[in-house]
């Protein structure tokens, strides 16, 4: 990598100094690449994942967040790298379930489960009630538990006006499944 420190090399990239965070850029693009490559990252998504961690390690340096920072850029700016790669495949993946999801809902009406499996007596209940939650609800679990989004996406996703409206709303909700299944089926 460069010759300076990497304190020196975060104040430069922190003042905006071009050069180094091209320099940066240039000299971890390739390296990254064939890392992603690991992966099974096409090009084309690696570069884009690349550029949103050089976007990542600046402004991150402006914020302050790596002032100290133990790890050289290059291993700093993997690791975030890295992380991104499994966001899309968390988001691939999301996006596989929720297809399968539908299909099965679609086709059929029958107490098992993604794999075939026939459901537990614990399942069939959670089942049987959930669909009496409101829809709020039900969109809410569905997104937390089942798509596996964070609190963070769904806020966005449902327009909720703070994360913690939202936990309080979470913990309503799973309250009402609970209390319904209690009520038909004693202690759960």
């Amino acid at each position: 990598m460069m010759n300076k420190e990497p304190k020196n090399i975060i104040e430069l990239v922190k003042q905006g100094d071009k050069v180094t965070l091209e320099k940066i850029y240039l000299e971890n693009r390739e390296g990254f690449i064939n890392f992603a490559r690991k992966y099974n990252v096409c090009e084309e998504d690696a570069i884009d994942i690349y550029q949103d961690a050089i976007i990542i390690l600046r402004e991150n340096a402006i914020n302050g967040r790596i002032d100290e920072l133990q790890s050289n850029i290059s291993t700093y700016l993997f690791a975030i790298g890295k992380y991104r790669i499994y966001q899309n495949f968390r988001v691939q993946s999301r996006t596989e379930l929720t297809s399968d999801f539908n299909m099965v809902e679609e086709n059929f009406d029958l107490d098992v489960n993604l794999y075939g499996q026939i459901l537990t007596k614990e399942q069939q209940l959670l089942k049987k009630y959930y669909a009496e939650l409101g829809d709020r609800c039900k969109s809410i679990l569905n997104l937390f538990y089942y798509q596996g989004y964070s609190l963070d996406e769904i806020r966005d996703i449902l327009n909720y006006s703070s994360k913690t409206v939202l936990k309080s709303q979470k913990s309503r909700c799973i309250k009402q499944l609970k209390d319904l299944i209690n009520k038909h089926y004693g202690k759960y």
